[in-house]
């Protein structure tokens, strides 16, 4: 797995990561390529080290060896059944992609940026989870809410509170918004969110389409 043999014989760096993920065929801009970069615990989007590489590949919890790019590309196709099917791993990806999204260095993730993983997440096309419901278009009124009222880098804590929020209004009677309470211990942009959108729902004279 060497990119630069000679200056980081333990790296490989973004040239030689996307001619693996094509080789394992993950598309960069598609939620797998996330789960990769968790199992393998990779330290920035388009770097693998060898000691996480190995390790992680290794420590699958089953009777196989995943030794072989082509074993690694059918062991994406469960991930992508894992990331639609189990809620607790979806929520370590997302967790997770915080420290891919923000620059090295930084302690936020730029608006722009959070923007562009919010929508690989909380929509169906890339693998993620569909957040936009045919009463509700939610994704749509966050990014919405986010631009307009809020306009700041994103932080770890309101960024995994995101995640959340997406799975508190996907609960039975969610997206009622009754759960929401002022005395929550939600990030205030979220207590705007929500604030944002009962407006919504005043403005449109209905409780729930705001589409």
């Amino acid at each position: 797995m060497q990119d630069n043999p000679s200056g980081s014989p333990d790296k490989i760096g973004i040239d030689g990561a996307q001619i693996y993920l094509t080789d394992i065929e993950v598309d960069l801009d598609e939620l797998a390529h996330l789960a990769i970069c968790d199992l393998l615990q990779c330290p920035s989007i388009g770097e693998f080290e060898r000691a996480t590489f190995i390790s992680g590949w290794r420590g699958i919890p089953d009777d196989k060896a995943y030794d072989t790019v082509s074993r690694q590309s059918q062991y994406v196709s469960i991930l992508r059944k894992k990331l639609s099917n189990d809620p607790s791993y979806f929520k370590r990806v997302y967790r997770n992609a915080f420290k891919l999204a923000k620059p090295e260095g930084q302690r936020s993730v730029p608006m722009e940026t959070a923007i562009d993983f919010w929508r690989m997440f909380f929509s169906s096309g890339k693998g993620g989870l569909e957040w936009n419901t045919p009463s509700t278009r939610w994704l749509d009124l966050w990014i919405e809410f986010y631009e307009t009222n809020n306009k700041r880098p994103v932080n770890k804590d309101l960024w995994n509170m995101v995640g959340e929020l997406v799975l508190k209004t996907k609960e039975p009677e969610g997206e009622s918004l009754s759960w929401w309470t002022e005395n929550g211990a939600w990030p205030m942009a979220v207590d705007d969110f929500v604030t944002f959108v009962k407006e919504k729902r005043k403005i449109n004279g209905d409780t729930m389409d705001i589409s």
